[in-house]
């Protein structure tokens, strides 16, 4: 029998210490300060850029506004009130400022269904412009959110909520089956069973939205697809990141739905009070192309739907095609990174 006086003291924390490890430690490391980097950056300082208005005003006045300090809006003069709110409930435009030329007294228009952030930065923008010309300002919200829903915070939530069940199934799978399918028939049986899964996941969630707490009311069936399109996209690009990079797609996965997706996504602060790179990106990643198709649902009768779907279905598509090429691609002999 042999003696334990024999083994190598600390052999076993060195045998752990392997450079896969140290690799993944290191991953772990950058994806987290990533996430501090992207959160603080995009919300420590909001500040209105550009934020689209219809303006019913005389020419030089509306030059004024879109000539503002810090350039918070971004003008286009129309010719009447009720072109400024259709503006607004086609999602050409976030709010309207109609001058009054027969007296002192302005009116701003706002949506907060849009944003609560978002309205109250207009409100804040239209209250200053006006008392330095001294004059008054009555602000309506032309599109409220609901009583059930503060801040339009909702719509937000119920994305994160469907992306993160989208990727930790896709990573479960990827522990108990592996990174990266066999053969082609295994990774269609993958993407079917993301495909029920995402089914059950937006039926939950607009239930949960709809009937159960009143959040989002009467829009029950458009929910729950646009939830399950989501969670499926989420799951079929988390399993085709695995099939190319193994357990270090899972962190990608994160990297692009959470660490970049949430704060660029609209919810707490919008694209307008955020600065330019999450700007920019926002409208293309899932999280946010969710949560503006659920409030154009919800509050804006389906207007501009058509490009957050549109985004979602590419991510989908995209994700099952890459998972399908994964599949097809020669095992090669590597080293498996310990976890």
């Amino acid at each position: 029998m042999p003696s334990m006086h024999n083994a190598t003291p600390g052999a076993g924390a060195r045998g752990a210490l392997t450079p896969g490890t140290l690799a993944l430690v290191l991953g772990v490391l950058l994806v987290q300060l990533g996430f501090l980097l992207s959160y603080i950056g995009s919300f420590h300082n909001p500040d209105p850029q550009g934020i689209p208005v219809a303006v019913v005003a005389p020419r030089q006045a509306a030059e004024r506004l879109d000539r503002l300090p810090g350039d918070p809006l971004a003008v286009t003069v129309v010719e009447d009130e009720q072109t400024a709110r259709e503006r607004i409930r086609q999602r050409k435009a976030e709010g309207g400022y109609l001058l009054n030329a027969r007296g002192s007294r302005d009116t701003l228009l706002v949506a907060s269904a849009a944003g609560g952030s978002q309205a109250q930065a207009l409100r804040n923008v239209g209250e200053r412009v006006a008392g330095e010309q001294h004059r008054q300002l009555k602000v309506v919200d032309i599109a409220p959110s609901g009583q059930q829903d503060y801040e339009s915070l909702t719509a937000f939530y119920l994305i994160v909520g469907w992306l993160v069940g989208g990727y930790l199934l896709a990573s479960l799978m990827g522990v108990l089956a592996g990174t990266r399918p066999a053969r082609p028939e295994l990774g269609a049986l993958r993407l079917a069973g993301a495909a029920a899964y995402a089914i059950l996941s937006g039926l939950g969630g607009a239930i949960i939205v709809d009937p159960v707490l009143h959040a989002l009311p009467g829009h029950f069936v458009a929910l729950w697809w646009v939830g399950a399109l989501l969670v499926f996209g989420t799951a079929a690009c988390t399993l085709a990141l695995e099939a190319f990079l193994g357990v270090v797609g899972i962190g990608v996965a994160v990297l692009i739905f959470v660490v970049l997706g949430n704060p660029s996504a609209g919810g707490a602060f919008q694209k307008h009070l955020i600065p330019s790179f999450w700007r920019a990106i926002g409208d293309w990643i899932p999280t946010g192309a969710g949560t503006s198709a659920v409030r154009n649902i919800v509050y804006f009768s389906g207007n501009a739907l058509g490009t957050p779907l549109l985004v979602l279905a590419v991510w989908a598509l995209a994700g099952a095609a890459l998972l399908m090429a994964g599949s097809l691609r020669r095992r090669e002999p590597g080293l498996t990174l310990p976890i």
